[in-house]
């Protein structure tokens, strides 16, 4: 006999929760990195010898406060984590959903170790993939809360009948593209605010930094040919707000915008003449926004390919009745 599925509002709320934790570490660890904190304290995974939740309140100054901030964030995210997957194991029916709740568990030790072994081996390669990872974690966890959501219920039976067209398919690869080279571009952007002041070949800087521009044209190119897609072929292809792929586009503004504010400010002789805060303050949000650029355009991916993922093979069905509750 089939189980039924249905609608948690708590399990979406810890799933949105985990993902919002996510995001402000994130910022705090786009603050590390900006103030170049991250060798603020020494020790790992203790603080100055101390266990990290003991550390005193009145010696977290400067770079400490920013560095062991990180430290307690990264905690609380691996908590709700932990939550979050035990809620999975036990409320939600879908096998494959228990298995990216496990995925998550597992990154976040992972995210937790590459961010210790950064300090204590004074490693710039495990820094990079330490935001890398990030990034994908941060993805994923609001992944998970789409498939929790109340409205994914509802899009899996109305998806039932969305048109599975050519243009369908082209908004699809135009979605995964995009995502794909955004990530790519992240990838990029760590590997500049990591060593890209530290390069001793201007050559080689040039060569990142131009790969870094050309992606973002293609990003930007890509979700202007989404966007004209998208609202070309009608709604009865899909099942997006059309609120979503304008929101990638504005955040893609934002983003050139504080790009060039984050090259004169790091790479030119301007950042010595501005205050500290505010080139802190425009690298970390240049961090920010990609992080939401990523989330915006993977879960609007996941939109539309909902009617392939509601056909994995599961031992479930939707409790129609309840997605409405």
């Amino acid at each position: 006999m089939n189980n039924q599925i249905h609608y948690s509002p708590w399990l979406n709320r810890i799933a949105v929760l985990t993902a919002g934790a996510t995001f402000l570490l994130i910022i705090i660890g786009g603050v590390v990195t900006s103030t170049e904190s991250g060798l603020a304290v020494p020790d790992w995974p203790t603080t100055f010898g101390y266990n990290m939740f003991l550390y005193p309140l009145s010696e977290m100054v400067g770079g400490i406060l920013y560095e062991h901030s990180h430290r307690l964030m990264g905690s609380i995210v691996g908590l709700l984590t932990i939550t979050l997957l035990v809620m999975l194991l036990a409320i939600d029916t879908r096998k494959w959903l228990k298995w990216l709740g496990l995925v998550a568990l597992i990154a976040v030790i992972i995210q937790g170790v590459l961010g210790g072994l950064r300090v204590t081996e004074l490693s710039i390669t495990l820094a990079i993939l330490h935001a890398c990872l990030a990034q994908a974690f941060f993805a994923l966890l609001c992944g998970i809360s789409w498939f929790t959501s109340r409205k994914w219920f509802t899009n899996t039976i109305s998806t039932e009948n969305v048109d599975n067209s050519q243009n369908t398919k082209r908004l699809q690869r135009l979605s995964l593209l995009t995502t794909c080279f955004i990530f790519i571009q992240l990838i990029f952007g760590a590997l500049l605010r990591h060593i890209g002041s530290t390069l001793s070949s201007t050559l080689l800087l040039y060569v990142l930094i131009g790969v870094h521009i050309f992606l973002a044209l293609m990003i930007t190119l890509h979700i202007f040919l989404f966007i004209r897609r998208f609202f070309s072929v009608g709604s009865e292809s899909h099942e997006i707000s059309g609120r979503l792929p304008l929101l990638l586009l504005g955040l893609v503004g934002i983003q050139v915008i504080l790009g060039i504010g984050a090259y004169l400010t790091r790479l030119t002789f301007i950042g010595e003449t501005i205050s500290s805060v505010l080139t802190d303050l425009i690298t970390t949000s240049h961090v920010a926004v990609g992080a939401l650029m990523l989330v915006s355009s993977f879960v609007m991916t996941l939109m539309l390919f909902q009617s392939k993922l509601s056909s994995i093979p599961m031992e479930t069905t939707i409790d129609n009745t309840l997605v409405t509750e």
